[in-house]
């Protein structure tokens, strides 16, 4: 893919169902795709199984498996230290997010106009499952609180479909846990004043019946995060020293190179 690899990551569990489909839409809609790191966080099911088989048919397949369930923060931290591509992309195991989108997604980091990009779901979109309007309401109050503090425009703080350049992800200090890692990410780019860009996606939500796992608590834990990678963290804390220097020393943003020197409090 030009002068980039793609990484994409799939944290998973217990997506049995989903799991092969998944991958067979990648390899289709990115032939050129340089890796894709599974991480396995304790599945009870066959998913482990499904991965190891399909890794013995493409070697592009790397699969990680934690023993204990830690949560798909961990499992991303997993996969950020496995990645080897310049272009890293988390993709869900659970049919949610359409491989097919990921060209769009990384296209402009790709053309060199953004270090991070975010899929949106409120934005004009293909298609989109009808679901949940508490959920919809819920995302938009915490975007709304997110922008409030980082000044930012976004539609949708808590997407799982980003995708960054391989050494924003690979040297952030990751701190969150659960489904915490969407605050905590947009909060710590916005911290060196990484450029952000938004495209439609589409998404297919799963009901709770269907595996959704998302829940209450999370929503609550999402207002702590915003809180606390926002206002009480600075770029020192959220990123590796030797990363930052780098970041600062090639000029990436004057805006980060300002946050980085004041600390960004």
């Amino acid at each position: 893919m030009d002068n980039h690899q793609l990484s994409l990551i799939v944290p998973a569990f217990n997506e049995e169902k989903t799991i092969e489909t998944v991958l067979n839409r990648i390899f289709h809609y990115l032939p050129d795709v340089h890796e894709v790191v599974v991480v396995d966080d304790a599945s009870e099911d066959r998913t482990p199984e499904v991965c190891h088989e399909y890794a013995d048919r493409e070697p592009r397949v790397k699969l990680f498996r934690h023993k204990i369930n830690i949560g798909k923060t961990a499992a991303l931290q997993t996969g950020f230290a496995a990645v080897t591509g310049s272009i890293v992309v988390v993709q869900d195991a659970d049919l949610e997010y359409d491989p097919r989108e990921i060209p769009d997604l990384i296209t402009p980091i790709k053309e060199g106009a953004a270090d991070v990009c975010l899929g949106s779901r409120f934005l004009v979109r293909r298609a989109g499952r009808v679901l949940y309007y508490r959920h919809f309401l819920a995302n938009k109050f915490l975007t709304f609180i997110n922008n409030l503090l980082t000044d930012l425009n976004l539609t949708d703080v808590e997407t799982g479909y980003k995708a960054s350049r391989a050494e924003i992800a690979k040297n952030m200090i990751i701190e969150s846990s659960g489904f915490g890692f969407e605050i905590e990410f947009v909060a710590k780019c916005k911290k060196i004043g990484a450029r952000m860009y938004e495209v439609p996606i589409s998404y297919y939500g799963r009901t709770y019946e269907e595996g959704k796992k998302v829940g209450l608590t999370d929503g609550f834990d999402a207002l702590w995060y915003l809180v606390k990678f926002n206002v009480l963290t600075g770029s020192q804390q959220s990123f590796r020293k030797s990363f930052l220097e780098a970041w600062q020393s090639r000029g990436r943003s004057v805006a980060g190179a300002a946050a980085i020197r004041a600390g960004n409090l």
